[in-house]
């Protein structure tokens, strides 16, 4: 019911978005884990609260408690790792050879399959922007059997997932 909600509250310009929705919520090339957590993170990586509920709500009880924490800490440490590596990406010179000297404790034991982890960074990454993170997911996703459909897939959803939230923003912006 938490999707068809958020479904209904996209104006009917986003009729698109609706669809796309709907039918990525089934998306058969992934796992329904990978799938809830693509929804989970990318609503988190979205910072919007109707759609962070509605998705939490809707994908959550897919998920076991421990996959669920997992799916937040990649939205939590992607986004900090996202803007520091898109930093050492875009600015060159010797930042990139520095150590980071962050704590990335998580990404060695996420509490799921590290390829289903992997594929949530993924999402995450897409959604901030870091070129350097996404061809790191990805490759690291394909060495290990990953399907290319199941890295669009995890994509599409981050897409989808963000421009819902875009959307909403801007229409509670307009209504203000």
């Amino acid at each position: 019911m938490s999707l068809e909600a958020l479904r209904n509250a996209l104006p009917e310009y986003a009729k698109d978005q609706k669809l796309n929705l709907g039918s990525l919520s089934t998306e058969p090339v992934l796992t329904a884990q990978q799938r809830a957590g693509c929804f989970i993170v990318s609503a988190l990586a979205s910072r919007n609260a109707m759609v962070s509920k509605h998705i939490v709500a809707e994908f959550g009880p897919q998920l076991s408690a421990e996959a669920l924490n997992a799916a937040k800490a990649a939205a939590s440490i992607m986004g900090m790792n996202n803007i520091y590596y898109r930093f050492t990406h875009l600015v060159h010179g010797d930042y990139a050879t520095m150590p980071a000297k962050l704590r990335m404790n998580i990404m060695a034991k996420p509490g799921v399959e590290k390829m289903d982890f992997e594929l949530w960074s993924l999402a995450v990454s897409a959604i901030n922007g870091c070129g350097m993170c996404m061809e790191s997911h990805e490759k690291i996703l394909l060495q290990h059997g990953v399907s290319k459909e199941q890295v669009q897939a995890a994509v599409r959803i981050a897409a989808v997932v963000h421009a819902t939230a875009a959307t909403l923003d801007a229409e509670a912006a307009l209504a203000a």
